[in-house]
């Protein structure tokens, strides 16, 4: 059974590919969280300043990272945190402190390999670069450019045997053309120039690459969605999209409903912005004491709370069935995924299954099961890195995607409404 795209699923995509489109880096994503939660009336926290915790919304931004949460009008030390965990962050190129290099006559960008890509998938593809510049003063501007480079592949009667398989060498097969002939052009005074600095004011920059084109629906009945950045801007959208409307209702609930939107889990998570560093602890342990709860009662808090890990996951894959589990098949449009790892790479256990199943029964939403293949380890999340770090109960869901990691991915229209409304009906304590 598949979901059909219903009008609020498609209101909801229309709104996913707006959301995509405003957030070519991390940094942008965390700015256009930041203004949706703004004109849901969240409040902006500044972490240098004593800590707020009157009742509604607060959010924080640090970095490519923001953590967004609701003070409900029951709180107490005896509330619990809920929190849904996602991340910012996306494969892609990264520009290197020199960005300029010169082959043939053509220059080209200097860049290194973030995150694990598909490669070929950037191969041929109008490019931009977006992220933020820093000025020796600290100040920080966010630039995105057009169209800027691309990296052409080598013609077929140049390499006979492609067909045979296609091998690219991160540092000599893939650096993008960004002009021919200007040996004097500089990237970074080009990008700079666009967000109305000159070159010599930029003490440091972090630019990644991003494909320009802009996301679609598609097939027979418009039941197909693609995009850039899906893994994992669709659990980042529906978890913002579901806070946001749960300002609207009152759950009659004393829990805290947290959002946590970290960086860097594609390359590991560990940094300040990222679910191994302590940037939602530092929320949850600032809430607990401004609230009353000495060091032991922010612990019992934990006690009490919960964490869903939402993150994209594989939906069987047509010409390949063989690389999943032949008793685990999730399809596109067939409802959000629970997922389930042995190694616990995904840190689901019974418990959290019936804590998704209750969202899901409450959502009236259908829910799918992945377990990968023996022979085919999976990938990981935020989930058991949060697990490890905070001791809460943690489960790992999202939604199915097909080509994950490619410069552009695909989903069904119905399932990032879906799962927005599982998010919201964990929030509203099913």
């Amino acid at each position: 059974m598949t979901l059909p795209p219903v009008p609020a699923a498609l209101a909801h995509i229309e709104d996913f590919g707006r959301f995509v489109t405003s957030a070519p880096s991390p940094f942008h994503a965390a700015a256009e969280l930041a203004r949706r939660l703004e004109v849901a009336g969240f409040v902006r926290q500044d972490e240098t300043e004593a800590w707020d915790v009157g009742v509604g919304g607060h959010y924080l931004v640090r970095g490519g990272a923001v953590v967004a949460w609701r003070i409900p009008e029951s709180v107490g030390v005896a509330s619990a945190f809920r929190i849904v965990g996602a991340h910012t962050d996306s494969p892609a190129f990264q520009v290197k402190p020199h960005p300029d290099t010169t082959a043939n006559g053509y220059q080209l960008v200097n860049v290194e390999v973030y995150g694990g890509m598909l490669r070929n998938s950037w191969l041929d593809r109008e490019l931009g670069l977006a992220g933020r510049l820093v000025t020796v003063d600290g100040d920080e501007t966010l630039v995105s450019t057009g169209p800027l480079m691309r990296i052409p592949q080598l013609a077929i009667h140049l390499d006979r045997k492609v067909n045979d398989g296609l091998v690219l060498d991160p540092q000599q097969h893939l650096h993008p053309v960004w002009s021919v002939g200007r040996p004097e052009a500089s990237l970074l005074g080009h990008v700079a120039g666009m967000a109305g600095l000159a070159a010599d004011e930029v003490a440091g920059f972090d630019l990644r690459s991003f494909d320009v084109q802009p996301p679609a629906a598609f097939g027979g009945d418009g039941e197909f969605f693609a995009a850039g950045r899906m893994d994992n801007l669709l659990s980042v959208h529906a978890g913002v999209s579901a806070l946001i409307d749960s300002t609207l209702v009152d759950h009659g609930t004393d829990d805290i409903q947290v959002l946590a939107c970290f960086d860097h889990e594609e390359v590991g998570s560990e940094t300040r912005a990222g679910a191994a560093g302590p940037i939602l602890e530092d929320v949850l342990v600032r809430t607990g004491h401004a609230l009353g709860a000495d060091a032991d009662g922010v612990r019992r808090m934990y006690a009490r709370s919960s964490v869903v890990s939402s993150d994209g996951g594989h939906a069987v894959h047509p010409n390949y069935p063989d690389r999943h589990d032949p008793a685990h098949q999730p399809v596109l449009n067939g409802g959000p995924l629970l997922k389930v790892n042995a190694s616990q790479r995904y840190s689901t256990d019974a418990v959290g299954a019936a804590l998704w199943a209750r969202a899901c029964r409450a959502a009236e939403v259908p829910s799918q099961v992945i377990v990968s293949n023996n022979a085919v380890p999976c990938g990981s999340t935020i989930g058991p890195i949060t697990a490890t770090r905070l001791g809460i109960l943690t489960v790992d869901v999202g939604a199915p995607i097909l080509s994950m990691h490619s410069a552009r991915e695909m989903c069904g229209t119905a399932d990032p409404y879906a799962l927005r409304q599982a998010l919201g009906a964990y929030w509203a304590g099913a």
